[in-house]
């Protein structure tokens, strides 16, 4: 299939061009899993602030990874044509790199459904990176949100996809 803008159809616009919900109804039950990621950059003191547990905030990765797990089950809330979904697993992790004073956020979910996932692994990533810049942005306003993709995507019709440049880590 042709990628040229003659060829790609948005699944969630009707024939006469209005937005609509995609009917998901005849779609198989399938184990279906996302992947994303995204970064946060900052100055190296406000990396070490979080990293060493000096935070005056308390835990702030722990509190992200809760912020992405909810975000993730609330995708559908948030984002009009989304459906809502019985997510089976949400896992949100984060890398510090100290080298390029950034922390990667990934999030992973899950589950068994008749559509993907992608739009509840980019809101997890989405809600982590806002909830650390929320938690420190009083030590660092100038922390930039940035590299926000999906990884990967499995489950469903057309099987696994990857990014291309999934092996580029350095957006």
């Amino acid at each position: 299939m042709s990628n040229s803008p003659d060829s790609v159809q948005l699944s969630h616009v009707n024939q006469k061009g209005e937005a609509n919900m995609v009917d998901v109804t005849e779609k198989a039950m399938t184990s279906r899993t996302a992947v994303a990621q995204g970064y946060i950059s900052m100055t190296p003191q406000t990396l070490a602030l979080i990293t060493t547990g000096e935070h005056k905030k308390g835990d702030v990765f722990a509190v992200a990874r809760i912020a992405g797990i909810q975000a993730a089950k609330k995708c559908s809330d948030l984002i009009p044509l989304c459906h809502p979904l019985m997510l089976s697993k949400v896992q949100v992790d984060f890398e510090a790199d100290s080298d390029n004073s950034r922390v990667k956020v990934t999030a992973l979910c899950r589950l068994t459904g008749q559509t993907g996932v992608e739009m509840e692994a980019l809101t997890a990533v989405s809600v982590a990176c806002l909830t650390l810049f929320d938690m420190c942005k009083a030590a660092d306003p100038a922390m930039e949100i940035h590299g926000i993709k999906v990884l990967s995507k499995e489950g469903g019709k057309t099987g696994l996809w990857q990014t291309p440049t999934m092996s580029n880590d350095n957006p």
